[in-house]
């Protein structure tokens, strides 16, 4: 297989390169189809794929997907709200690129402790 000539941050795939355009959608209920996830979010803009994951023997969803838009800013209003309501379930969402939001409270060094909570006993 031939080196891709895209970037090593860049997503390869049959609609080029989706490192903006790509959303992952986490925490779907079970029973939500691609097309759910497509109604859901084509208020955002053109959708080139949406698809849930499901597991490759049984067929079940293993519930989350990704929809990839045809414009970046599309992609950005559908993250705007990152826990959206889909098929009756609050869900999860980002560009899959980058990955979910971090935390917005500083950590202390080495240990992975808020810096607020005592963790000596």
């Amino acid at each position: 297989m031939a080196a891709s000539s895209s970037t090593a941050s860049s997503y390869r795939s049959r609609f080029g390169d989706t490192t903006e355009t790509k959303v992952f959608v986490g925490g779907l209920a079970w029973e939500t189809p691609s097309e759910g996830l497509r109604q859901h979010f084509e208020q955002y803009g053109d959708i080139l794929e949406a698809v849930v994951i499901t597991d490759r023997l049984t067929g079940r969803s293993k519930g989350y997907g990704f929809v990839t838009f045809r414009e970046a800013e599309a992609a950005r209003r559908a993250v705007q709200d990152p826990n959206p309501m889909i098929t009756g379930r609050r869900a999860n969402c980002n560009i899959a690129s980058l990955g979910p939001p971090r935390p917005a409270h500083p950590r202390v060094a080495g240990t992975g402790a808020h810096p607020t909570i005592n963790t000596h006993r």
